[in-house]
């Protein structure tokens, strides 16, 4: 008996685990997220980050866990995490992660680029 307890258990952490893990996901269909009209906006920072680029990356990296729209699944909502942490913790949370999040899911200028994209959702 506790050897099949034990299997089950290893079975849920390896899913926990690979549904956050950065795994390559199927292209989902498009939704209003993805047709935002500007090709760069303002960082919040001075700069501009490219959308099309940063909504690639949160697309492959992020959705699976906070959802399609930033709305929340087995993750946090995001839609308005840039009035909740300024562009620098988001990089160290993209970094260190964050409760069952791990870290490192992007890195170099993506992760600088969804940061500033996640610190614009106000």
């Amino acid at each position: 008996m506790k050897r099949f307890s034990i299997m089950w258990m290893g079975a849920a952490i390896a899913l926990l685990v690979s549904a956050c893990g950065g795994q390559q996901a199927e292209p989902a269909p498009e939704q209003p997220l993805a047709e935002q009209p500007a090709e760069t906006a303002p960082s919040g920072e001075g700069g501009e980050v490219d959308e099309a680029a940063a909504l690639a990356l949160y697309k492959q990296k992020c959705a699976s866990c906070h959802g399609q729209e930033l709305e929340g699944a087995m993750g946090p909502s995001l839609t308005d995490v840039g009035a909740r942490h300024s562009k620098e913790e988001i990089l160290e949370i993209l970094k260190n992660g964050k409760g069952v999040m791990p870290g490192n899911l992007v890195s170099g200028d993506d992760a600088d680029t969804l940061a500033a994209w996640l610190a614009a959702k106000q």
